[in-house]
């Protein structure tokens, strides 16, 4: 005979334990913004194994606390490869590709061909709806989002005839959303965000409702004019020639001096170096302003299901200083299989002097200034390209037909490949390591991949690796069936207001793969259920570890009916989807999507 204990994560502490690492930021900015708190679970104990059971030590079930943390075991590395004309090559396999970690060559261990041409394509998933707890007959399907859009602003960096045009061509591109996609908006200053939704009206007002954010600073105002890219120079690199420009410049605007070698020569240094400084400080903490949101949208979109897609929409920005910082930007968005395309929002643009500044009488300062305004402009650009390419994204720019743009970066490389591969004698010291890509015997063919990655300072737990897998597995549309498991969904309604909806699991015990430990069966079964709304986003979990120890005869007797586990949430009428996953001590994932209108 054995006893079955079943608890589950309920009451207003389960924020604490449950998605500590991925749900607690979510359920933060909802409260933040007024909305209703995540229903509760309530915990119930199956009829069907309590009505056959005794206490007993051979199969025991508790509460686990779940922390997911980013695996650093493995590194993947997202590739597009395209032919002489751009298109992406979608007929390439693993013995096609060489990969090198800071020049020194890797065992590909991982390899998947994905993509929009592939099994990753956006679906619609309908998915029968349950009926009520008494057993009437489902009710019409519920067609579940599984394409996630984030279009995140750069209201820090753009101008406002750069964002106004962006603006126009964003509502065109909404207007192309299919009912798989929930989109939502962001910018960089925090300022205008929506979340994720399906509501037109509601995006088009977001929209109309963005400006740009920066301190209005013009080159006329400012003695001397200096660009970030320039104070950087002048600052963290002593560069000779941008600090005589920025003197010259100084010379020029405040002292009405053209002669470099004059009595006002040293103010004149004296004054740009100061401006230098303070035009760092404030570059700095644009930059970081930026990409510390990007950050946090690619938090928020880690725990949406199905496809997610964020397009970063930013005239460029500078990251010196701040390279670990994007290149773990790129790092999370693997691990948590968001793809990041980039568009420059100054649309196209060419290098030349701009007439309307102070124009030194120095011809040599004057074509110097020309390039340093060239290396500054591509220097911007980087960051975007490397988000792009390091995801497997698309980088769009030099065009001004910002709608084409979105439409061009809204949609997946029709096919990328994943490779994964675990690093020879890896030490973990943090440092950073240069990545290669490239496909033997095709000099034809491009490759765009990430540049590299940062060691990481600890080792990998296996413990962690299992919450990944079980975070991965919750955050899909995906149906596994590699465990017997079966998910229904009922309600309850009490009241107009009120209802009770019950997550019903059985497991089959007879046909789960045990362990033999001296005369008894062994395995470990978590099981985790979230609940979804509408429109994907995460507000309950409930999380299950089982410990079997079971005799042969407690197996072929008592547990010939199998498990039934049951969770109850407390929700409000309306559209649910249930996510089931099942994992078993081998590694071995089911999972199951069931979905329920409440009316």
């Amino acid at each position: 005979m054995f006893g079955v204990i079943f608890v589950s994560h309920s009451g207003p502490d389960w924020r604490s334990h449950t998605l500590a690492q991925v749900g607690i930021l979510w359920v933060m900015a909802l409260c933040a913004a007024g909305q209703e708190a995540h229903p509760n679970p309530k915990p119930t104990i199956s009829p069907a194994v309590q009505a056959s059971s005794a206490p007993g030590p051979e199969l025991t079930s508790r509460d686990e606390l779940t922390t997911f943390k980013v695996r650093v075991n493995v590194v993947l590395v997202r590739a597009v490869v395209r032919d002489a004309h751009g298109n992406a090559v979608g007929d390439l396999h693993q013995e096609d590709f060489e990969l090198f970690d800071s020049g020194k060559p890797q065992t590909i261990r991982h390899f998947a061909m994905e993509g929009a041409g592939g099994k990753n394509a956006p679906q619609s998933i309908a998915v029968p709806a349950a009926g009520s707890a008494t057993g009437s007959q489902p009710g019409a399907s519920l067609v579940i989002p599984t394409h996630f859009v984030a279009y995140v602003f750069d209201d820090v960096h753009i101008d406002f005839g750069d964002l106004a045009r962006l603006r126009e061509a964003a509502k065109r591109h909404i207007d192309t959303l299919q009912p798989i996609d929930r989109a939502a908006i962001f910018t960089t200053s925090g300022q205008g965000n929506l979340d994720y939704t399906d509501d037109r009206a509601q995006l088009r007002n977001a929209l109309d409702r963005l400006r740009p954010t920066r301190a209005s600073r013009t080159t006329a105002a400012q003695c001397p004019d200096i660009s970030y890219y320039m104070a950087d120079l002048i600052r963290n690199k002593q560069d000779p020639t941008a600090l005589a420009l920025a003197t010259a410049d100084a010379l020029q605007c405040a002292f009405q001096d053209h002669n470099s070698t004059g009595r006002f020569s040293g103010p004149a240094e004296v004054m740009a170096q100061i401006t230098a400084a303070r035009v760092l400080t404030e570059g700095e903490h644009e930059s970081r302003l930026a990409l510390s949101v990007f950050q946090d949208v690619l938090r928020n979109m880690r725990v949406m299901p199905g496809r997610r897609t964020m397009l970063v929409l930013s005239p460029g920005f500078l990251t010196s200083g701040l390279e670990s910082e994007y290149v773990d930007l790129i790092e999370k968005a693997l691990q948590s299989q968001v793809l990041v395309s980039t568009l420059n929002a100054r649309g196209l643009y060419t290098e030349r002097a701009d007439i309307s500044k102070r124009m030194s009488r120095n011809e040599m300062l004057t074509s110097e200034r020309v390039h340093y305004e060239s290396a500054g402009n591509i220097a911007q650009e980087s960051v975007l390209a490397a988000l792009a390419y390091g995801t497997g994204g698309t980088y769009y720019h030099n065009s001004n037909d910002l709608y084409a743009g979105l439409q061009t970066i809204a949609n997946s490389p029709e096919f990328y490949y994943v490779l994964g591969f675990s690093p020879q004698n890896l030490k973990l010291d943090g440092r950073f390591h240069s990545i290669k890509v490239q496909v033997k015997h095709s000099p034809k063919l491009s490759v765009q991949a990430r540049e590299g990655y940062y060691a990481p300072k600890h080792a990998p737990d296996p413990a962690e690796t299992a919450r990944q897998e079980i975070e991965d597995a919750l955050f899909s549309r995906e149906e596994l069936h590699r465990l017997p498991v079966d998910l229904r969904t009922q309600f309850s309604k009490a009241g107009d207001t009120r209802a009770e909806l019950s997550v019903l699991v059985h497991i089959d015990a007879n046909q789960l793969h045990f362990r033999r430990r001296e005369d008894r069966n062994v395995n470990q079964l978590t099981v985790v259920s979230g609940l979804f709304d509408r429109n994907g986003r995460l507000l309950s979990t409930t999380q299950k570890l089982i410990d079997m120890h079971v005799r042969d005869e407690t197996l072929a007797n008592d547990l010939d009916r199998g498990l039934n586990l049951k969770s109850i949430f407390e929700v409000k009428p309306g559209a649910y989807l249930v996510r089931l996953v099942v994992r078993d001590a081998g590694g071995e994932i089911s999972t199951a999507n069931g979905a329920i209108d409440i009316p």
